[in-house]
């Protein structure tokens, strides 16, 4: 008899073949092709979720500044709006307002915004309210300074032509013209030509608007006060200077200087615009004219003294001096705000420099 061979314990630890159940051959397969696949695939991710941009509009609500009562209510206004585009927004509801009319204010007696005033930056929520004033009539910047520097121009030559209508024909006749009217022509002209000149192709004037009664106080002043000085200096009863032609000399060079130096200033701070730094102070350069700029912060204003101080010197006439004396008190305000400006935003503004005259003022 023969007797069947049992395995030990140590065989089947060392075959685990006998406790596992062979697979099919075509399982295997598919059990590897599934895996293969799992394996390239990498990790599995979620789908993303598709988030809607939400953009907030504001309303602005405008109101009467006098009475506070709504005159109408301007919606869906972006947040990337200026105030300009609101302007446009509620000229379309209000016709009879232009933009350039509209004068709107966060409070009743605060300070005008400026059209390029972000709509965001003004927003407490999404409601905003602003309040309207009528500008009343505008008109542009550009406007303003070729109407009150071409009137002169075409005023004094006028006189200069001693028309029958201002001066006696007969008187006109018989008096010789001194050297000097000629030259007083000559200056005033050029004056006036070259802030034509540089207002139409140097200054980047700003596109906002001024009311029309600022334009007609400025030419009002201009207008009249060249009618004054040009009658007494073509007059034919007209007394030269009392030092001859050296005072009329010296005074006509420092003129044609002033008007060299003053161009010259301009068309740097034109330069100093277009750079985009605009927080700095403007620099001298190898121009010997823009050297000033060492010790005032407005030279073209002290150009444009000098201008008119030369020119009462060489005509000697009262009307130009009181002319120039207007003026340099005009121009010394502007001067004193602009230093005060520079003095804000420049760090390294030195405090020697004063506004207007060296050492001075």
């Amino acid at each position: 008899m023969f007797r069947r061979h049992k395995p030990s314990s140590s065989e089947h630890k060392r075959d685990p073949a006998i406790h596992a159940p062979a697979l099919p051959h075509n399982d295997m397969r598919s059990f590897f092709s599934l895996s293969q696949l799992v394996l390239s695939a990498g990790h599995l991710k979620p789908p993303p979720v598709l988030r809607h941009s939400k953009t907030t509009y504001f309303e602005v609500e405008i109101l009467d500044a006098h009475s506070k009562k709504q005159i109408c209510v301007v919606d869906k206004i972006p947040p990337s709006s200026t105030l300009l585009d609101v302007k446009h927004k509620f000229h379309k509801v209000c016709p009879q307002w232009s933009p350039s009319r509209i004068g709107l204010r966060l409070e009743r007696n605060g300070s005008y915004l400026r059209d390029s005033v972000n709509i965001k930056a003004l927003a407490a929520s999404s409601i905003i309210t602003l309040y309207f004033t009528d500008m009343g009539q505008q008109v542009t910047w550009t406007t303003v300074f070729l109407t009150e520097y071409t009137g002169p121009l075409l005023i004094y030559l006028l006189f200069y032509l001693r028309l029958s209508s201002i001066y006696d024909a007969k008187e006109s006749a018989r008096s010789l013209r001194h050297p000097v009217v000629h030259l007083a022509c000559f200056c005033h002209c050029l004056h006036y030509a070259r802030h034509l000149l540089e207002t139409l192709f140097v200054h980047k004037i700003s596109e906002g608007h001024t009311p029309l009664k600022n334009m007609i106080k400025g030419c009002t002043f201009y207008w009249g006060f060249t009618s004054w000085l040009a009658y007494y200096i073509n007059h034919p009863q007209y007394t030269p200077p009392s030092f001859g032609n050296k005072q009329v000399t010296i005074s006509a060079l420092v003129f044609l200087l002033c008007e060299a130096g003053n161009h010259f200033i301009n068309v740097a701070l034109v330069h100093q615009n277009q750079s985009g730094n605009k927080g700095s102070f403007p620099s001298p350069s190898i121009n010997p004219f823009t050297w000033l700029f060492l010790f005032v912060s407005c030279p073209n204003y002290t150009y444009e003294i000098g201008s008119w101080m030369s020119f009462t010197v060489m005509t000697q006439t009262l009307p130009v001096g009181v002319f120039a004396l207007l003026m340099a008190i005009q121009m010394a305000q502007w001067a004193r705000k602009k230093h005060q400006l520079y003095l804000k935003k420049c760090t390294t503004y030195r405090w020697r420099k004063r506004a207007m005259i060296p050492f001075i003022l």
